[in-house]
This record gives structure tokens, C-alpha cells and sequence, in this order.
């Protein structure tokens, strides 16, 4: 029995992982709900658990430093999931996960793969750390898109999302991630757990 699965996150990058994590694991996916922040996936929340109650969700939302851990916050957001809710704190930013695979993010980056660090979920800003890798970058494109305008204000570069969603959906391997991301680990054993329970109903 194939297991149908609804899906909110924070951002289009989130989107992305998403989908590959889903894919990964033989999920098939109604509907992605791109909340835009995690304010608005905040807001949602008590309605993606309601719904929860009759079919299976998974939510992922950003550690950030909104709490201490990741329990800390679920239990301040999501005191009492539903039994088919999963919802999901990703340490500390989704860009930590994306790290993860440091072989394959350094060749989609262009740098050395020892630029890359073995605890990804202990850097306290991931997507600081993913631009100033980007501005080592071999790849001029890279650093075009991902890296912000001197000057310009911005936080990050034109593409910066749609460039990290690319190599999500399209390089990226949640199983090898899950080897240096324990909070990547723990969500997809228990979507794993979720699909063989889904089986013996």
C-alpha cells in the first residue's frame, strides 16, 4: 500500500528537501504547502494538526535559535501532535542538512571538500556559512548567485534559494546527510516508522 503523505515547510530551498527526502523514502506527495517563513508555518500549525487526525502530514520547521533544542521548541509549538503529524525541527537551518553531503555539495559549489565541516548541525548560522563557502567558489555563476552584492543590503545573492532547491532535489542524499545530521536522521526513521505502520492498517 502506498503511503500518501501533505507537506509544509518554511521556504522554496525547504521545498525542495522536502520532495527529495519524500522521494527517497517512496512517499507520494499530495500537496506542498510553501508557508513563506516560519511565522506563517507557525500560524498553520494547529490546522496541519487537526488534519493530521485522518491523514498522515509531515511539517519541517527551522531550530534557528528559537530554543535551546529541538524538543524545546516542539513542545512550545506542538504540544500534542496528532498520531499521523511529523512534525519535524531541522538543526539549526535546512542548510545544515544540505552540508550534510559534503561530497557532493563541495562539487556542486566548486571548493574543496575539506572547506566543508564534519558537524554541520553545530554551526550556528548554516546559511552564513553556506555564502562565504559560495564566495570560494571555482564556479563564477556560483558565486554570482549565491553570494550578495557588495553594497547592495541584501542578506544573500538573486538565486541564493532556487540555486540551494537545485542541489536538494537534484544532488543531494538525505542517507548520506543523515550520517552527520542526527536531526535529519531521526526524521527520516521516523517517516520510515510511519510508512510500516500506514502498511498494517
Amino acid at each position: 500500500m502506498s503511503l500518501y503523505i501533505t507537506v509544509a515547510v518554511e521556504g522554496y530551498p525547504d521545498e525542495a528537501v522536502a520532495r527529495k527526502i519524500c522521494d527517497y523514502i517512496k512517499l507520494n506527495v499530495i500537496t506542498i504547502y510553501n508557508k513563506r517563513g516560519k511565522g506563517n508555518l507557525d500560524k498553520h500549525l494547529r490546522g496541519y494538526n487537526n488534519a493530521a487526525k485522518y491523514f498522515p502530514w509531515l511539517v519541517l520547521r527551522d531550530l534557528n535559535h528559537d530554543a535551546t533544542c529541538a524538543p524545546e521548541l516542539k513542545n512550545r509549538l506542538l504540544p500534542h501532535p496528532a498520531q499521523q503529524m511529523l512534525f519535524k525541527i531541522v538543526v539549526r537551518e535546512i542548510e545544515a542538512w544540505l552540508l550534510g553531503d559534503s561530497e557532493k555539495f563541495s562539487k556542486f559549489l566548486g571548493i574543496s571538500k575539506t572547506l566543508i565541516t564534519d558537524s554541520p548541525e553545530l554551526l550556528d548560522d548554516p546559511k552564513s556559512e553556506v555564502i562565504n563557502l559560495a564566495r570560494r567558489s571555482r564556479k563564477k555563476d556560483i558565486r554570482y548567485d549565491i553570494v550578495p552584492r557588495p553594497g547592495s543590503g541584501a542578506k544573500e545573492g538573486p538565486a541564493y534559494a532556487s540555486r540551494l532547491a537545485e542541489f536538494a532535489y537534484y544532488y543531494w542524499r538525505p542517507d548520506i546527510a543523515a550520517l552527520k545530521c542526527s536531526s535529519l536522521k531521526y526524521c527520516l526513521n521516523q517517516i520510515e516508522k510511519l510508512k510500516i505502520k500506514s502498511r498494517q492498517i
